[in-house]
């Protein structure tokens, strides 16, 4: 494949994703607002930077390599049987897993994040987050159709212009490439369709819509380019590696760039490569505490669900829970041959690589066959691995991090004041350089528009109106009031989630994950009422918030001042809780 850059002709003058290349001397004159903490002195560059973005892949459940399990979490198998000791041993076998290398190179030479969260369990909500360092209360993307705004007209026209490889690219020089899914609905063609390409990328090659490894079409810099089923030249992970490459071999001396590679593995069709399609054969998805077993004192969508799973619900998911697997053996691969092509290029030791994910996953807990979008650890935890410069290597860090953080943390790494930006998160560039007495958030907000329409669902005619994604057997992921916000708090002395739902239960979800990790007894009409209502008051808060206000102390932290005039707004009136039920 030939890598070009967009076309000059193309572009309006002065547009973000087209500046010329030139010297560091000269973007000294015009970059000024991008020196920040690295500067520019004689001869050097500004640091390079690559992020590696993968699809539905979780933490909690074994989404890497290095997550911890025990042999109490995997007793319960097949029809509550245990499963095999062999079985056991190869699931907990460090060898066995899919991301070997990733682990090696990113997070042994780097720091791996222990609490890192997505704001929104949902492929486009969460990515729009990733690109503008906001909430989706901020955004208003709420899921992944046109009217949600994900890649509507409305998001290009408010949102795109803001993100931060806009900015990295139009104040601070660097060169941007993306390779990918970027927005399920980019491509629409009620939204521009693949000619649509979004301000702040010199090279652009984008997936038509969502997940696929064969047969899509990809944008080349605005023009559609189809691809079919040969393996050798088609398959999407493998395609996307060989682009990238190509990007480090053609691009200019002169800037720094930034990458963003957006995999379809581990998301459905869950299509792998030839040659690791027989890999993980005595896998199964984890039996953990919460698997299969029924949710009480839980949402009525989660209530719904039928336990126990019947025996071919169960082979679908682990089958699933394998082929998922199998499809990140060639995410590993291109981590490696990227690393390498840095490494030859003499650009490794100046950049950093963040590898993370857009939402978490579950297979089977609490009798929910497969899927994301609930507000559980296994769909809002997502692994997040740093390597770069100043970054020490084999460092875990246990600090509370969102990928609203991501987009300012890497306009950090290029000297950009923050200050000049709308963005909700924090840059933990500190965290990463090991800055000691860091003052830091204790809570991150978790919010969730449920999809589905107020019609009864023919095929499942005994459930309330309204649900989507249903199984066969009547087991619905989501429904129209499966609307919520949560405050998830992690503190010296707490580790707490306090979610609502927007229904006619007005049904609240609180654990305590110190003492019950697996999410399994809700507390909410046991725990301490004045601490209750902290939490409320937090959460009502947190969805009004903005900016600098999305980053005031939490509950438990130590700075926390209750200010009776937040209750209220501007207009004297008193604030209420934020459920949108349409674009703002």
């Amino acid at each position: 494949m030939q890598l070009l850059p967009l076309a000059p002709g193309r572009l309006r003058q002065g547009s973000p994703r087209h500046l010329p290349s030139c010297s560091p001397a000269l973007l000294l004159l015009v970059l000024g607002g991008c020196l920040g903490v690295f500067g520019v002195a004689a001869g050097t560059r500004r640091p390079n930077v690559v992020l590696l973005l993968t699809d539905d892949q979780d933490e909690v459940l074994g989404g890497m390599p290095f997550s911890e399990y025990s042999t109490t979490n995997c007793q319960t198998g097949l029809q509550g049987k245990k499963l095999r000791q062999e079985h056991l041993r190869t699931y907990l076998e460090p060898s066995r897993t899919p991301l070997k290398k990733t682990k090696a190179l990113i997070g042994e030479m780097g720091m791996t994040f222990s609490s890192a969260y997505v704001p929104s369990a949902l492929c486009c909500p969460s990515r729009a987050s990733i690109l503008t360092g906001k909430y989706p209360h901020n955004h208003h993307v709420v899921n992944n159709t046109l009217e949600g705004n994900c890649s509507s007209k409305s998001w290009q026209k408010i949102q795109e212009p803001n993100t931060f490889p806009a900015i990295l690219r139009s104040m601070c020089g660097y060169q941007t490439f993306f390779a990918g899914k970027y927005l399920n609905e980019y491509g629409a063609p009620d939204a521009g369709g693949l000619e649509h390409v979004p301000l702040g990328w010199s090279y652009w090659y984008a997936l038509e819509k969502n997940s696929k490894y064969y047969n899509y079409t990809l944008s080349i810099n605005g023009k559609p380019r189809k691809h079919g089923e040969n393996y050798s030249v088609d398959y999407l992970t493998d395609v996307l590696a060989n682009v990238s490459l190509d990007f480090l071999d053609y691009k200019s001396n002169f800037e720094p760039f930034f990458m963003m590679i957006a995999t379809p593995a581990p998301h459905s069709p869950w299509t792998a490569a030839p040659q690791y399609q027989k890999a993980f054969q005595n896998v199964f998805a984890p039996r953990n505490k919460n698997f299969n077993i029924h949710g009480t004192n839980k949402h009525w969508l989660i209530r719904q669900a039928k336990t126990p799973m019947t025996n071919s619900s169960i082979q679908f998911l682990d089958n699933a829970f394998r082929k998922r697997w199998q499809t990140l053996l060639s995410v590993d691969d291109l981590v490696e041959k990227l690393v390498k092509r840095l490494e030859f290029t003499g650009e490794l030791n100046n950049t950093y690589i963040f590898y993370t994910s857009d939402n978490g996953y579950h297979t089977g807990q609490f009798s929910l066959p497969i899927d994301k979008r609930q507000l559980y650890e296994f769909d809002i935890k997502v692994p997040l691995l740093v390597r770069g410069p100043g970054i020490k290597p084999n460092q875990t860090s246990k600090m509370l991090v969102a990928n609203i953080d991501l987009g300012p943390t890497i306009l950090d790494i290029a000297g950009y004041d923050l200050n000049k930006t709308q963005m909700d998160g924090m840059s933990f560039l500190p965290i990463l350089r090991g800055a000691s007495n860091l003052t830091w958030r204790s809570d991150v907000l978790v919010e969730y528009q449920g999809e589905g329409r107020n019609v009864t669902d023919p095929t499942c005619p005994s459930l309330s109106p309204g649900v989507s994604q249903c199984f066969p057997d009547c087991v619905c992921e989501d429904a129209y009031n499966n609307t919520y916000a949560c405050v998830r708090t992690m503190s010296a002395l707490w580790n707490l989630q306090y979610c609502e739902f927007d229904d006619q239960e007005v049904f609240v979800e609180v654990y305590n994950l110190t003492a019950d990790p697996d999410q399994i007894t809700n507390i909410a009409k046991s725990i301490d009422p004045e601490l209750l209502g902290k939490m409320n008051y937090r959460l009502m808060m947190l969805q009004s918030c903005s900016g600098p206000t999305c980053r005031t102390p939490g509950v438990f932290d130590p700075r926390y001042r209750f200010d009776p005039r937040l209750m209220f707004s501007n207009r004297g009136s008193v604030r209420t809780r934020r459920f949108s039920k349409h674009l703002l």
